[in-house]
């Protein structure tokens, strides 16, 4: 459903709001372990959403990755959109360039019902919420094998 840099970047950026609630600033090597996420491809993602500040960071030896209040505050649609942008709610679920009300796919009136709905999750989800369930062990970011 989402592009990898999505999937990549919500992981990433749950586990710094987790930490940063207890004052923490993390690396994108930390990240990337206990987001198990690949360093390299991590590091572009966070990059991204720090320009766009979904997130914040400190450059140097003892620099890294974390959220401020406001940030925490942001919802899972403020970051889709920092990485994806809107294409998935405008896009054709079937990838035809003309596909709307006028002129529908197949798929067209079942994805606008779940559209509307994912949206709706998307927009009222904070960050926040979804970190406080990190660490209170109700949800994972990793496989455990």
């Amino acid at each position: 459903m989402f592009s990898k840099s999505c999937e990549y970047g919500i992981r990433a950026v749950i586990l710094i709001c987790e930490k940063s609630r207890r004052n923490l600033i993390l690396n994108v090597k930390e990240i990337s372990a206990e987001a198990n996420v690949p360093e390299q491809y991590l590091a572009k993602v966070l990059q991204q959403l720090s320009k766009q500040k979904v997130i914040s960071s400190v450059k140097g030896p003892r620099g890294g990755f974390f959220m401020d209040e406001f940030q925490k505050g942001l919802t899972l649609i403020d970051l889709i959109k920092a990485i994806d942008g809107d294409s998935l709610f405008k896009d054709c679920s079937l990838g035809l360039k003309e596909c709307n009300e006028k002129t529908p796919c197949p798929l067209h009136k079942y994805f606008k019902t779940i559209r509307t709905e994912l949206r709706e999750m998307l927009e009222f989800t904070t960050l926040e919420q979804l970190s406080k369930d990190l660490k209170k062990g109700k949800t994972k970011l990793k496989d455990i094998f």
